[in-house]
């Protein structure tokens, strides 16, 4: 695998495996901070094919009711002003 670095992207020629698969490259994985199980939306423009690192819902969810039972959590809270003055005394 070849791997140029120009000043705003990194530029890598990977092989297509036999069942369509493709490696990216570590360098690209770690700037674009992947992990293992994340979404990548795929679309084809001109001759190109455009890779891009989505975020699921459910992923969100997840990490939520991990921070919840982690017990990394504020509230209940009755009002907005009750919920920023908690956070604003949490940032401190």
């Amino acid at each position: 695998m070849a791997t140029q670095q120009s000043d705003l992207q990194a530029i890598a020629a990977v092989k297509v495996g036999a069942s369509r698969q493709v490696a990216i490259p570590k360098k690209i994985h770690d700037r674009l901070g992947l992990r293992a199980g994340d979404y990548l939306e795929i679309a084809v423009e001109d001759d190109r094919i455009i890779l891009t690192p989505k975020v699921l819902v459910d992923r969100r969810i997840a990490e939520g009711l991990a921070d919840f039972k982690a017990g990394r959590t504020l509230g209940p809270f009755h009002t907005a002003r009750e919920a920023m003055r908690a956070l604003r005394a949490r940032k401190r």
